[in-house]
């Protein structure tokens, strides 16, 4: 167990974090601020996933494959959520849930026929297939770029919610949408334009991971668990929760996947150990959400409105 091999490993857990925090962003923003349960959310990831795949076979830039994934599911979020979606806001949260679980039955369909039932391999761009140096630690350069990529809307997504209109509209229609419209702004293109920004996010996700996971017909539906996981930890609506609650689950996660099996060699047979280590590391996030709702209910870091 050498310090190198954690540090990779934490580094490992840094990147699926910040993925999960691409999805539980958007969803956390619809979920607190609309208060819409969306779990149609995963298929937009899976959705972007497979529209950057697509372009990114045909003409081999990474880039055009990353505009359209992103643009293609904003587009296609908004649609959804003026077609369908709208209707039930006002509905209660199940009718939402059986509406959403739907939409996720029709677009795991959809890319069935689109893209077949196989799965769809797509490879990092060219010149970031090789490694870099973080810290002395020799690291995926493409993983790396995802690090990075992830910090970067993070750092937006604060500067928009904080510091600029958009954002102090979203915080007070959060608060109080009813006086929001009465002074003046449109709160029905207010909640289109936050379930595009969703949906976008999550495009954005899908074809990040793209490149990390196999593109396949309901990739989103694993995730969307630890997504909710995620938001419930870090706290209903608030980005900042959404931050470190998915760094949290992203690192305990990973890390606990790789050592929890050596640990247990110690006491058990490689073959036990090796099938019960994954189990008992996805266990602890669960087990930490639980401690969580005992100890905080409104999470973590509660939205401030």
């Amino acid at each position: 167990m050498s310090a190198s091999l954690l540090f990779v490993q934490a580094l490992n857990g840094l990147q699926y974090g910040l993925l999960l925090f691409l999805l539980a962003a958007g969803l956390t923003l619809v979920l607190g601020i609309m208060n819409f349960v969306n779990l149609a959310h995963a298929s937009l990831y899976m959705v972007g996933a497979y529209l950057g795949a697509a372009v990114f076979g045909r003409t081999g830039s990474f880039v055009a494959a990353g505009v359209v994934a992103v643009l293609g599911t904003l587009v296609i979020g908004i649609v959804l959520e003026r077609t369908t979606l709208l209707t039930f806001y006002t509905r209660d949260h199940l009718d939402q849930v059986l509406a959403t679980f739907g939409v996720i039955l029709f677009f795991n369909e959809l890319v069935r026929i689109v893209w077949g039932p196989q799965s769809v391999y797509m490879s990092a761009p060219q010149g970031l297939t090789g490694t870099v140096r973080v810290l002395g630690a020799v690291y995926p350069a493409y993983r790396f770029v995802v690090i990075i990529a992830g910090l970067v809307v993070a750092i937006g997504l604060y500067l928009l919610i904080h510091h600029t209109r958009l954002g102090m509209l979203i915080r007070a229609g959060a608060s109080n949408a009813r006086m929001v419209s009465v002074l003046g702004s449109n709160i029905r293109l207010l909640n289109s334009a936050l379930f595009g920004l969703s949906a976008a996010l999550a495009g954005l996700a899908g074809i990040l991971a793209a490149p990390i996971l196999a593109v396949q017909p309901g990739m989103g539906d694993n995730v969307l668990i630890v997504v909710l996981v995620v938001i419930v930890i870090g706290g209903i609506g608030s980005i900042r929760g959404a931050f470190f609650a998915a760094l949290i689950v992203g690192v305990v996660d990973t890390v606990g996947r790789t050592y929890l099996p050596l640990l247990l060699r110690q006491v058990a047979e490689r073959t036990v150990a090796d099938a019960a280590g994954p189990a008992l590391a996805s266990m602890l996030i669960f087990i930490f959400m639980a401690a969580v709702l005992a100890l905080k209910p409104e999470g973590l870091f509660p939205a401030r409105r």
